[in-house]
């Protein structure tokens, strides 16, 4: 391989330690075992598991369950995921600056973090036995669970860059990740669909009226409080999950320090902030992600409530769900073939469009279950793409930032953290307004039908508008300037950095065991 010719051509230079040197490099390029790698793959899904159960059903909670009004819940969202997004490059520049320890720079955030969420995630899904508090209530608690979410993903994702030197390991490892994240997905969809699907019933026939109106009250009531305990029970059982991916995370993985690298001095937040802002490259990746991200954001919002009341399936809804979720997990390794065959930019361009005719699809014919279920397995199609690819290609932009500036190390962190503050902001904000936009078209707390207006609303949130979305984030896309050549070459001028470093360190060994 070119890269490996690289290597050893810039290695032939140093002859007066080469044995030392051809040692040591074996050691630096031993390969992540499989265990490994499902082990790091594996600490990812806690963030899958409650994002997607919050991403699913957290609105229609708030609406349905809590039975706040929707200009309430839409500053909940709003504020929550605003929130969550400030944490991030708050966290990411917190973790830049961290010491080595005798776990790691990752690894302490990553243990700490995980009894506090896990608490307050639980409390998220709790009702409160007020009605006055109840805004407050979510706000802190959904606020809090965030911050040690992302006290926990950060340095995760960060910890990307420190499981091997290797690009190509990197990558692979990446590949398990995205695979056992999409896992998650599904899992969290269907703990919290099918549990919590299973109790939620709306009485369907109108006859109950009359005298028998007060029975159908309390029939009522008593569906609403099993549906309270079902999301506690499903709030559980994800918890549980959370802490043993954690603990398996933890005793898995070792993270790699990079030695005979000189870490350059802390920045601040603004230098920070300047130094991944001036980055052309990042810059379009982020842009170009953010909007096919909030396509597939406002789609996942809103689908729960699109399938309930705009085509009717009540019943099949967690279903339908979990059949996204599916799709999405098996196509995962079809699109890591796909863009170590044709590129990932071609990837890109492939995997995002590839949901748009069924987005279309779903609101142009009239409602049919089968059709419905048709769509979803199409839709995870693109939903495996829109997990795989940015992750896939962050670490690109990062190594390309370090040939161009290979005197700064140690902020891989800033990178990560800038880019899911981006990301959290923007579906804050189109939550915000989409649950807004439902109160403006007469969504009615608790209902088990809801005026028309509010059915072509939710046909509007999930297919015009994140087309348009996509169309906006493949044309940014376009002008990525990292492909398959520079990205090649980026790969070895970094092994050549990595072996340079190497022969000096194994250099100044050999004369400090002379003397």
């Amino acid at each position: 391989m070119a890269r490996g010719e690289g290597a050893e051509q810039y290695a032939a230079s140093l002859l007066s330690v080469k044995p030392i040197n051809t040692e040591i490099k074996t050691v630096k390029r031993n390969r992540l075992s499989v265990w490994s790698k499902l082990c790091y793959a594996i600490g990812g899904a806690p963030y899958q598991i409650t994002g997607s159960a919050l991403g699913f059903f957290l609105q229609i909670y708030l609406l349905d369950v809590a039975q706040l009004d929707p200009s309430h819940a839409s500053i909940i969202l709003f504020v929550g995921r605003a929130w969550d997004a400030i944490t991030d490059p708050t966290v990411g520049f917190l973790v830049s600056r961290s010491r080595w320890t005798g776990i790691g720079r990752m690894m302490p955030w990553i243990l700490f973090s995980t009894p506090f969420a896990v608490l307050t995630y639980f409390l998220i899904w709790y009702v409160p036995p007020f009605e006055q508090g109840k805004v407050v209530w979510y706000l802190i608690f959904y606020c809090l669970f965030q911050s040690m979410q992302t006290c926990f993903h950060v340095p995760y994702s960060a910890l990307t860059m420190f499981i091997s030197s290797d690009q190509k390991e990197r990558d692979s490892a990446t590949a398990y990740r995205m695979m056992v994240e999409v896992l998650g997905t599904v899992l969290g969809t269907a703990i919290q669909g099918q549990i919590v699907g299973g109790a939620s019933n709306c009485p369907t026939e109108p006859e109950v009226i009359d005298s028998r109106n007060s029975t159908r009250i309390n029939m009522s009531s008593v569906t609403l409080d099993e549906t309270k305990q079902a999301y506690l029970i499903a709030s559980g059982v994800i918890c549980i999950i959370y802490v043993l991916c954690a603990t398996i995370l933890f005793l898995g993985v070792k993270e790699q320090k990079e030695t005979g690298r000189k870490k350059s001095q802390p920045l601040t937040f603004r230098q920070g902030l300047w130094l991944v802002m001036s980055h052309e490259p990042y810059i379009k990746l982020v842009i170009g992600f953010l909007f096919t991200s909030l396509a597939f954001m406002l789609l996942e919002g809103n689908f729960a409530l699109f399938i309930t009341y705009a085509l009717g399936h009540r019943k099949d809804f967690q279903n339908i769900l979990l059949v996204i979720m599916l799709s999405g997990t098996l196509t995962i390794p079809l699109w890591q073939w796909f863009l170590t065959r044709f590129g990932k930019k071609t990837a890109v361009y492939f995997g995002m469009s590839w949901a748009v005719p069924f987005m279309i699809l779903i609101i142009s014919i009239e409602s049919n279950l089968i059709i419905s279920y048709l769509v979803a397995v199409a839709a995870g199609v693109s939903v495996a793409a829109a997990f795989l690819l940015p992750w896939s290609m962050l670490p690109d932009v990062v190594d390309d930032f370090k040939v161009r500036n290979p005197d700064i190390h140690g902020h891989e962190a800033l990178f990560y953290s800038f880019y899911v503050f981006f990301i959290k902001f923007a579906s804050g904000v189109s939550l915000g307004i989409s649950t807004l936009s439902l109160k403006f078209a007469g969504y009615v707390t608790g209902a088990c039908l809801q005026p028309e207006a509010v059915s072509l609303t939710l046909k509007v949130l999930v297919s015009p508008v994140p087309v348009v979305l996509i169309a906006v984030g493949l044309l940014i896309l376009k002008t990525y300037p990292i492909d398959e050549e520079r990205r090649q070459g980026n790969r070895k001028l970094l092994q050549e950095i990595l072996d340079s470093e190497t022969d000096s360190e194994s250099e100044t060994s050999a004369l400090g065991s002379s003397v």
